[in-house]
């Protein structure tokens, strides 16, 4: 089993596995029958952990939608899809690689997937900008939804960032507009689009590639105009209070589901998508192709008609 790194409200779960870890040490040293003592805590920790994550606050889910061992854009590309051609660059000013695209294929489904990827070590992290796009992402993430629609191929994108870059290069270079073009490009598109949360959905950086008929979230996501800790900086002049803001902003699945935003949860592994990701990604490649065999047939008026409803229809 993989090293787990735990978040602060796991600490109970924590020192359960530790305590398991050290009598299986003793066992493996001694003459001492142990089994039945680690079998009844691991049946512990398990209940807890089960116990822990049905009761997660909108906070603690955004601790878990930012675990650093959750699954990534990298990640669901190689469990989920295969024959996957990266396409790079946005034929205006360069490449972004917080922004990923390019074809793929789907079981036996050729579609065009798009995504952010955050990284999942320092330099990686670094090079991927952690998934905070820039203009030449966006307008990459354009390009290739506009050759899509030319071959007739469906539209998958996986969100995962905290936002847009907000930095001053990006600014200059059309930032606003280029999430605008982007979400504009979703909207128009005349073949099937499946949006899916999988980590952090943050801002516009996130609806400029979630604007589609069909939008899914894992579990354990968060999607919200800014982050907790941004909105209590505005309402509060401190960020110690993102936990008031989370719950007051409705970041969770579950929130959003019932206000309209998104229309399916993707349920996780117990204990988030970070501890069986092979699960997650197979439970979220599962809904994807439900999803666009449920879109398929339709024309791509029918299509527009859709999105344009389900995004009127939201706060009615």
């Amino acid at each position: 089993m993989p090293m787990i790194s735990y978040l602060e409200f796991e600490k109970p779960v924590a020192a359960l596995e530790a305590r398991i870890a050290e009598l299986r040490e003793t066992a493996q040293n001694g003459d001492i029958d142990i089994a039945s003592e680690i079998r009844r805590l691991e049946n512990k920790s398990a209940e807890l952990l089960a116990s822990t994550y049905k009761a997660l606050t909108p906070w603690q889910k955004t601790q878990v939608a930012r675990h650093p061992a959750r699954p990534h854009f990298k990640d669901y590309v190689d469990a989920i899809f295969s024959d996957f051609m990266p396409l790079g660059g946005d034929r205006l000013y360069g490449e972004d690689q917080a922004i990923v695209g390019g074809f793929a294929r789907l079981g036996t489904r050729r579609v065009m997937l798009i995504g952010h990827e955050k990284g999942n070590d320092t330099q990686s992290r670094i090079r991927h900008n952690f998934g905070m796009g820039k203009p030449e992402g966006y307008r990459k993430a354009v390009r290739l939804m506009e050759m899509a629609s030319r071959f007739g191929l469906p539209v998958v994108t996986l969100v995962d960032t905290s936002g847009a870059f907000p930095g001053v290069e990006a600014e200059e270079r059309g930032q606003a507009e280029a999430i605008a073009r982007s979400t504009e490009a979703c909207l128009a598109l005349g073949v099937p689009m499946v949006a899916t949360i999988v980590g952090e959905g943050g801002s516009g950086g996130a609806v400029a590639l979630a604007s589609a008929e069909r939008v899914l979230m894992l579990e354990h996501a968060v999607y919200s105009v800014i982050s907790p800790e941004g909105c209590a900086s505005i309402l509060w002049r401190t960020s110690e209070r993102a936990a008031d803001a989370a719950e007051a902003m409705k970041v969770t699945a579950q929130d959003l589901l019932a206000l309209g935003v998104i229309d399916r949860i993707v349920r996780e592994p117990v204990g988030g998508a970070h501890r069986d990701p092979d699960a997650a990604c197979a439970a979220l490649g599962n809904a994807i192709g439900e999803e666009l065999d449920n879109l398929a047939g339709k024309s791509a008026d029918e299509l527009r008609a859709l999105r344009a409803e389900r995004f009127l229809r939201i706060g009615a």
